[in-house]
């Protein structure tokens, strides 16, 4: 590996005491994942070269944000021709829509997707209007199905994606399988069609001919499909979910109440931006065991001591990576959840 390789980056840093963005040149050496920093405004070496291990060259691309000694940064543009060429990749984004007769199937639908190389940079879960669909299905107007069509993707809620990967276009659409899901049981046995389809209306999922727009990864959401499972598996309803990049301050002000009471309360808040998060909505008809009781302690380690079977015991990996968060207080659960699905998505 060439050690002096440096790619450098454009990047932008809100400084909350001063209350403005400054922007920075970052560097980045890939032959030892040491990074160094320039204030460009006055030309000053803001952190002078320091190895770090916890940035990788697939975090680097425009539109990212990546953390930086705990500093959140948004990567603007390239700084030198060099890394645009290098680093300018055929990473595209395209829609990935599961339709409402697989909704209960999302979590092996986003395992497939996730096994398959993509990063999930969207999601919401949502209930189209008669209006939306038609517009949505406008190239099918003149079909004799098209009736059919709309009152069948309109009959429950649908889980809309946005998925990135190199040819996200082609590539998704090998994964989706032919539209008829007969055809594809024969001819694309492994495809999501096949496994989760019913006929050519009732197919499970769907995919653009073409969508483009630029590239911005998530990282560390490859649980999700399993979570989704096993929430499911487990007696849950999931009847809400969206995904979200949060950034400090709603982060801060989201876990408000743990400050001063959690001796990690820093490093929690770190974790939660430090890439995209989802937030779910859940709903259970016969509690047998609550849906906190179901995610277990907060600590990993003694989850998989005490409740082997919880979702920290089984996708966490340390006290402040513990897979996921869960309203602690049953008069905070509707509060959590109108700030997810009405605040921030606003």
């Amino acid at each position: 590996m060439n050690h002096s390789e440096r790619f450098v980056f454009i990047a932008e840093w809100y400084d909350p005491n001063a209350s403005l963005l400054r922007r920075f040149e970052l560097l980045f050496y890939p032959g030892d994942g040491s990074v160094e920093m320039h204030d460009v405004k006055n030309h000053r070496t803001f952190l002078k070269r320091t190895k770090y291990d916890n940035l990788h060259l697939e975090d680097l691309f425009i539109g990212n944000k990546v953390n930086v000694f705990s500093r959140q940064l948004v990567l603007i543009d390239y700084g030198d021709q060099y890394t645009a060429r290098q680093l300018g990749s055929r990473k595209e984004k395209t829609l990935a829509l599961i339709k409402p007769d697989a909704v209960s199937k999302a979590g092996e639908i986003i395992e497939i997707i996730n096994k398959a190389g993509f990063t999930l940079t969207k999601l919401k879960m949502m209930v189209i209007s008669r209006k939306e669909a038609m517009d949505f299905h406008v190239d099918h107007q003149s079909r004799p199905f098209f009736n059919e069509l709309i009152q069948f993707i309109t009959s429950g809620p649908i889980i809309a994606m946005e998925i990135l990967r190199d040819d996200a276009i082609c590539e998704w659409k090998r994964l989706l399988g032919p539209a008829n899901s007969g055809v594809a049981r024969t001819d694309a046995s492994g495809s999501i069609r096949a496994l989760f389809g019913t006929d050519g209306i009732r197919n499970a999922a769907h995919g653009p001919d073409s969508f483009a727009s630029a590239a911005r990864p998530g990282h560390g959401q490859g649980l999700l499909g399993k979570i989704v499972m096993a929430i499911r598996d487990a007696g849950f309803e999931i009847s809400a979910m969206q995904m979200f990049n949060m950034d400090r301050v709603n982060v801060e002000e989201f876990y408000e109440v743990y400050k001063g009471v959690v001796s990690e309360y820093n490093e929690m808040v770190t974790e939660m931006y430090s890439g995209p998060c989802v937030a779910m909505e859940i709903q259970q008809n016969n509690p047998t065991k609550t849906f906190r009781e179901f995610c277990g302690p907060a600590d990993p380690e003694i989850a998989r001591h005490l409740r082997p079977g919880t979702l920290r015991a089984i996708f966490g990996k340390t006290k402040i990576q513990n897979a996921v968060h869960c309203t602690d207080l049953p008069e905070d659960g509707l509060l959590e959840v109108q700030y997810f699905f009405k605040i921030l998505d606003n």
